[in-house]
């Protein structure tokens, strides 16, 4: 069963563009990113958990948003931080 975070989660617009990969780990000159993922409250965009900064589990921590996407072209899945369970 798909928990309620995943059901209520809307599709913000990220932030800005993010051509140039996770903009935290842009600014501070690492290339080391692996993936980007798309934080499903607020549209904020950051590396995930496969990347050495771990930018996006940060954010979830920070500021408690559970869901967060793929920002990676032709994904969709979704990933509740709370619940640990895959959408």
């Amino acid at each position: 069963m798909i928990c309620q975070h995943l059901k209520d989660a809307t599709e913000p617009a990220p932030q800005s563009e993010y051509a140039a990969g996770c903009p935290q780990c842009h600014a501070a000159g690492d290339h080391d990113w692996v993936h980007l993922r798309l934080c499903l409250t607020c549209g904020y965009v950051a590396c995930c958990d496969s990347s050495p900064a771990r930018h996006m589990s940060a954010h979830h921590a920070a500021e408690g948003h559970p869901v967060m996407r793929s920002f990676e072209p032709g994904e969709t899945w979704r990933w509740c931080y709370d619940d640990e369970q895959l959408g």
